[in-house]
């Protein structure tokens, strides 16, 4: 959530990044609506400290033997509770019209991010060389379905659309991945690992801004718990409603754990293998930081999400994106684009946002340092996608009969296997 203090004094500002996200929204009529209820807050107070005056009268009155004055106060203080009463209702309303349009406007964006569409993404950074093949390659839902070991139908007898069956030592990989890529961020890059609920309550997925605007993206159970999209949510709200000592920061968590998303705004996109599905795995890198050490982190979180790929011999390119393709929550995004050759194409495997103390106003998530008490920054990023990243080892490492070469830093969590093949 944005500040309010900063939209009364450079509203401006505002206006020009909500433009430049394509958000109809306008500072005056925040401002507007931030007097009255202010103005409604004043005129409350005013009448607190007369119905209070006038209440001590009365007994002031009472014990003089002045009933008649104490029945006119009496009276008066009457009139003034019903008035408060209706200046009250008035003021919860206007409250509510206030919050709830600063909940749905989107994070300002860095001065560093492309204005634009998804065409001004910018890249920054290209590692390795594409891998060359003498054959067409394939991809990886082919592969998989030729080896036995992928099965969409069988998996759609059981859940529909977007599901996928894993077997032998394609599910094994999967997980050989995970356990990979948590060693290398806790034992290399300081992370903590964590286990995490994946069922959580409104109010955690309002702190990470999946809620109210992409409730249409999560599964919702029947007793109001929401299916995780990401273990940011969770990881992220671990310092709600909570002051951290400043000594303690960074605080860094990693997370494997299963995702779920509807992907309601997808119909028709990666409708074949698992790039796109409503159960996914992935490994999540929280950062909880100070303002000044912000930048940094984010930095530090790109290049430890990048040495995964590097470990596993992946070719990719990183990306800023502009202002109109990255999150509702995010300031600034590096999204990792991983190179496949099925598809002849970079696709994202890891995003990592740094979302400054945008998520920790709408938490309450706060530090102390020295006797100033500040919001936290906030920052996430996938290290990576792990069904993604399967993705990539298969198109990658595939052979001309179809077999996959398990990529070197994976061979220790396969127990030797070097080869996937029928």
């Amino acid at each position: 959530m944005l500040d309010i203090k900063k939209i009364r004094e450079n509203g401006k500002q505002l206006d020009e990044a909500l433009a430049s996200r394509k958000h109809e929204a306008s500072s005056s009529l925040i401002i507007d609506l931030d007097r009255k209820n202010r103005d409604l807050i004043g005129e409350l107070q005013g009448l607190q400290e007369e119905r209070n005056a006038k209440s001590k009268l009365i007994g002031e009155h009472a014990s003089n033997g002045k009933k008649d004055e104490a029945e006119l106060l009496k009276n008066e203080v009457s009139s003034i509770k019903d008035k408060m009463q209706e200046l009250e209702n008035n003021q919860r309303i206007a409250k509510e019209e206030l919050n709830s349009l600063l909940e749905s406007l989107p994070n300002i964006p860095d001065d560093s991010v492309p204005i634009g569409d998804e065409s001004v993404n910018k890249e920054i950074k290209v590692e390795g060389k594409k891998k060359e093949f003498s054959f067409t390659p394939k991809e990886h839902f082919d592969l998989g379905e030729d080896l036995g070991k992928m099965s969409f139908d069988q998996a759609a007898k059981i859940s529909g659309a977007r599901f996928v069956i894993q077997k032998g030592e394609l599910a094994r990989l999967e997980r050989a991945i995970a356990n990979f890529m948590l060693d290398l961020h806790t034992n290399e890059f300081g992370y903590e690992e964590t286990n995490v609920p994946i069922l959580v309550r409104d109010q955690a997925a309002f702190g990470t801004g999946q809620l109210p605007k992409f409730k249409d993206d999560l599964f919702k159970t029947t007793d109001d718990y929401w299916l995780i999209p990401t273990a940011e949510v969770p990881l992220t709200n671990m310092t709600r409603e909570s002051v951290v000592d400043a000594v303690e920061l960074p605080r860094r968590y990693v997370s494997h754990t299963p995702c779920f998303r509807s992907e309601a705004g997808a119909a028709g996109k990666d409708t074949r293998g698992i790039m796109r599905q409503h159960q996914f795995y992935k490994v999540e890198l929280v950062s909880l930081t100070s303002e000044e050490n912000s930048d940094d982190e984010h930095e530090r979180m790109l290049s430890c999400a990048e040495e995964v790929l590097k470990r596993l011999g992946l070719h990719y390119r990183v990306v800023i994106l502009s202002t109109q393709d990255m999150g509702f929550s995010a300031q600034k995004t590096y999204d990792i684009e991983v190179w496949l050759p099925g598809q002849n194409a970079y696709r994202e495997i890891s995003s990592c946002s740094n979302c400054g103390d945008f998520q920790a106003r709408r938490m309450n998530s706060r530090y102390k340092e020295n006797d100033t008490i500040k919001y936290l920054h906030t920052l996430n990023g996938s290290g990576l996608a792990v069904g993604r990243t399967l993705i990539a080892i298969m198109e990658n490492y595939q052979n001309e009969d179809g077999s996959i070469d398990i990529p070197e830093a994976l061979i220790p969590y396969m127990s030797g296997i070097s080869k996937i093949s029928n």
